[in-house]
């Protein structure tokens, strides 16, 4: 099994024999630090797996921006409503550090129903989980506080505090630079 192989099937769980042809599917390719991916207004038309790298998903409102989320290794990056209804993109997706990518363009992503007779369950179940995510996102927005989100994020991701602005890292997390430097000197301290 490739190592792209093994990345599908954590996220779609699909036979041994489909595997290969979801793969196949898939392009390798390499993004320059500063490079997009992806601007908003125009449409999505690819999803990528991050196999090296950081990607930052962000939107401009209001003359500020707005950091959604810092995309890791080993998760899929995309704007899901552009990509899957063909709708002008929301978000700004740039590459923070040179990036390995596995990407799928649009035409062969929905190619894949016609291949593979499990493809539309596989679906279902990468769109849940995308789903899931989001939900815990809009939980810990909802029901934590500034410093119960910073913690979540340092245990879960401390590498990103050394290799992120941490003015990126306060938009994410739904708070102001002020008030993430405050929390890094009392977690140090």
């Amino acid at each position: 099994m490739t190592e792209l192989e093994q990345y599908i099937q954590t996220y779609f769980d699909a036979r041994t024999e489909d595997l290969a042809s979801i793969a196949s599917a898939f392009t390798y390719k390499t993004v320059n630090k500063g490079d997009y991916l992806l601007k908003e207004q125009r449409p999505c038309t690819q999803l990528s797996f991050i196999k090296a790298g950081l990607v930052r998903i962000y939107a401009n409102k209001n003359d500020k921006e707005v950091t959604q989320w810092i995309s890791t290794p080993g998760y899929f990056v995309t704007d899901l409503a552009s990509f899957i209804f063909n709708t002008p993109a929301r978000w700004n997706m740039q590459a923070l550090t040179d990036c390995e990518l596995y990407t799928i363009d649009k035409n062969n992503y929905d190619a894949l129903g016609n291949n593979i007779p499990e493809w539309h369950k596989l679906e279902k179940l990468f769109l849940a989980k995308c789903f899931i995510i989001l939900e815990e996102r809009v939980n810990s927005h909802l029901f934590m506080t500034a410093e119960e989100r910073y913690n979540q994020l340092l245990a879960i991701n401390p590498e990103l505090f050394n290799q992120v602005p941490l003015q990126y890292l306060a938009s994410m997390l739904g708070m102001t630079p002020e008030t993430l430097s405050r929390l890094r000197k009392k977690s140090i301290g």
